[in-house]
């Protein structure tokens, strides 16, 4: 080769490798989730034994074959429980406008059993949307799995007779191998569902 045509591929050379560094520069970084914590590794559920707001028995293998949103409250609630259900219904309706799959399953775990029977809880839950699923059960079950998986929830007095249940707003995302890989903590916003879920769900 010539000192022309050694200057030539020299020439171009850089020219290739100048390119494929501007690519690398120039290539959009992969989205990230803004409200979202993603677990480092996916943590498997605790065992246990519940029932579904249709009486049917139920344990852990309820959250095994789809994504789900899983939200510990109950239906005498006044203002966050369904505040935060309507955000998960609108988010997921949401996501279905835009053609996402799959889709989230919504769920509520009571933490006030004493009260949320499967005839409470059915006609509750349902009203966020046919797909969503109320689970309760025995307050020990129900202690047991909240306190596995980091909520607190305590019963306080309220006027004569009546209550409340203090207890952990936060919203946990189930993968469908039934492990705790995400958490959205409040305030509870339809735009970072909407935004985060596609995000965490197809990173995982």
């Amino acid at each position: 080769m010539g000192p022309r045509n050694l200057i030539i591929a020299l020439l171009l050379g850089l020219a290739l490798a100048a390119g494929i560094f501007v690519a690398i520069r120039t290539q959009a970084p992969p989205p990230e989730a803004s409200s979202a914590l993603v677990l480092p590794a996916p943590t498997p559920l605790p065992e246990f034994q519940l029932v579904d707001h249709r009486g049917r028995a139920v344990d852990e293998s309820v959250f095994v074959g789809q994504w789900d949103l899983v939200f510990f409250g109950f239906t005498h609630c006044p203002d966050i429980c369904p505040t935060t259900l309507q955000v998960l219904s609108t988010a997921r309706a949401a996501l279905a406008d835009e053609g996402r799959e799959p889709l989230p399953r919504i769920v509520l775990v009571s933490v006030d059993p004493e009260r949320d029977t499967p005839e409470i809880l059915g006609p509750y839950v349902e009203y966020f949307g046919e797909d969503t699923v109320g689970i309760t059960g025995s307050l020990d079950e129900v202690t047991r799995l909240a306190s596995d998986l980091g909520i607190f929830f305590e019963k306080r007095p309220a006027d004569g007779d009546n209550y409340l249940v203090d207890h952990s707003a936060a919203v946990l995302l189930i993968d469908p191998d039934g492990r705790f890989s995400a958490l959205f903590s409040g305030p509870h916003r339809v735009a970072d569902y909407v935004h985060d879920l596609p995000i965490v769900m197809q990173g995982s």
